[in-house]
């Protein structure tokens, strides 16, 4: 078993995540964070910077980083793109004058919750869609950036693990694909998966509690200033196309690389490859679009595409010390500290709910549900396995334990990468949007312990 560093493990994230919130310099605390792990593995000062810059270092021989970072920064490309063509004044031409869809606030809160059910191939792609298509209506229409934000976050991850037909579905098929092959569970890994998602509690609360914060009207603090005047869009017609087209290259792009990557199965397929490969195709096609519409002089294309880039490079530089602290956490066996007591101290009855909580705190304090997925999926599977009762009732439970913990969990972490893109994605502050939707997960957190404690005592 690897090693664990026991209760100092959790120091590193802690410290992140504190200092973060008391600083609100997000960059700088998940620094220390990292160094104070280092610290703790290295026991010397100048061994924690020494082995902290070779760990920065080391994530960029890593692919799917590179590409994460490339996707993230050149998003920025595409958003730049479609208000520099006039797609997102097209956009809100074509719903508030022509087709007078949206002309009110809860129509556009509507718009973003509808993008984020629309679209589950990724979860990134979700929030940067709908917060970049929104943001605009929503800001007219006096919706804060931070509810806006909440919408995104809430609507991306959910749905990606409510309909996993993407790259989130295929983690998940590999991890208890892995536990078949090995002999601990027997089945088809997606009919496994397929029967756990009825129970996805957080995912379907989480959703449910976005739609009705829209119909209720229930306002979200202001932190996040805005300056409205260049938002007046009801004016300029523009071009709805040259916003289409960007988005829905980007989409069918997705697919065709997670089909070719996937070898003809786009449940196999290379989720950091098909977005970083999407995301450059996207704004190629763009820009011969722009060029043939002339929606864009041809000598403004390239500068626009860098400017917007520039945008995503803070966004980047958090990105790389959310994965440098991560890669802290599983070097010093957090999630081993957290796990092990689980199959000793739980009744049966009480496994789903202790799964989904120790789940949850795992990716609060890595700041990924996916890594969260990984370390959980295969401990729950075995301590549910090795129960004297109940095992195939228990076993679809535990599953969507680990799914909803893992999603609550980095939902409500500051050092998440889906928090921080659904956050840049609205144009909010990071910690104003972590403050302002906790109240709102932790609802859909305790209403999906109080169904794993009624479906783990039905279960036996």
């Amino acid at each position: 078993m690897q090693e664990s560093y026991g209760v100092y493990s959790l120091l590193p994230p802690l410290i992140a995540i504190v200092l973060a919130i008391i600083s609100r310099n997000v960059i700088v605390s998940l620094l220390i964070g990292v160094v104070s792990g280092y610290f703790i593995m290295e026991q010397s000062i100048v061994g924690a910077l020494l082995e902290s810059s070779k760990g920065i270092v080391s994530l960029f021989e890593k692919g799917w980083v590179v590409k994460t970072l490339v996707f993230a920064i050149f998003v920025g490309s595409i958003i730049e793109l479609i208000q520099r063509s006039g797609g997102v004044d097209g956009f809100v031409h074509f719903l508030q004058k022509k087709k007078k869809l949206v002309t009110n606030k809860k129509e556009a809160e509507l718009l973003a919750f509808f993008i984020g059910l629309a679209i589950f191939i990724e979860s990134s792609i979700t929030s940067l869609i709908a917060g970049a298509v929104s943001r605009p209506l929503t800001d007219k229409n006096g919706t804060s950036r931070e509810k806006l934000a909440y919408i995104c976050d809430s609507t991306a991850a959910p749905v990606c693990t409510m309909f996993p037909l993407n790259a989130w579905g295929a983690l998940l098929l590999g991890l208890i694909g892995s536990q078949v092959e090995a002999g601990v569970i027997t089945g088809e890994p997606i009919r496994l998966l397929g029967s756990a998602l009825v129970f996805n509690f957080y995912a379907l609360f989480s959703i449910l509690l976005v739609l009705y914060t829209i119909l209720a009207g229930i306002d979200f603090p202001a932190y996040t200033k805005v300056e409205t005047p260049h938002l007046e869009f009801s004016e300029k017609e523009g071009d709805i196309f040259a916003l289409i087209v960007p988005i829905a290259s980007l989409l069918i792009l997705v697919f065709v690389f997670l089909f070719i990557t996937g070898g003809g199965d786009m449940l196999k397929g290379d989720g950091s490859t098909s977005v970083f490969a999407a995301v450059l195709g996207s704004i190629v096609i763009s820009s011969l679009y722009y060029l043939v519409k002339k929606s864009m002089p041809a000598e403004e294309i390239l500068p626009a595409i860098w400017r917007g880039a520039k945008t995503m490079v803070p966004i980047a530089a958090i990105l790389i010390f959310a994965f440098a602290i991560g890669d802290v956490t599983v070097k010093m066996g957090t999630g081993i500290y957290m796990a092990h007591f689980a199959n000793a101290i739980l009744h049966p009855a009480l496994l789903p709910a202790g799964i989904f909580l120790l789940s949850a705190i795992i990716a609060f304090s890595t700041g990924t549900s996916w890594g969260t997925f990984s370390i959980m999926m295969p401990i729950a599977i075995t301590i549910a396995t090795n129960t004297a009762t109940g095992t195939e009732t228990l076993l679809p439970l535990v599953i969507a334990a680990v799914i909803s913990g893992g999603v609550f969990g980095d939902h409500a972490s500051p050092i998440s990468d889906t928090t921080i893109i659904s956050a840049m994605a609205a144009g909010c502050d990071l910690i104003a949007h972590v403050k302002t939707q906790l109240p709102w997960a932790l609802l859909a957190a305790f209403l999906s312990i109080l169904f794993f404690l009624l479906f783990g005592y039905l279960a036996l």
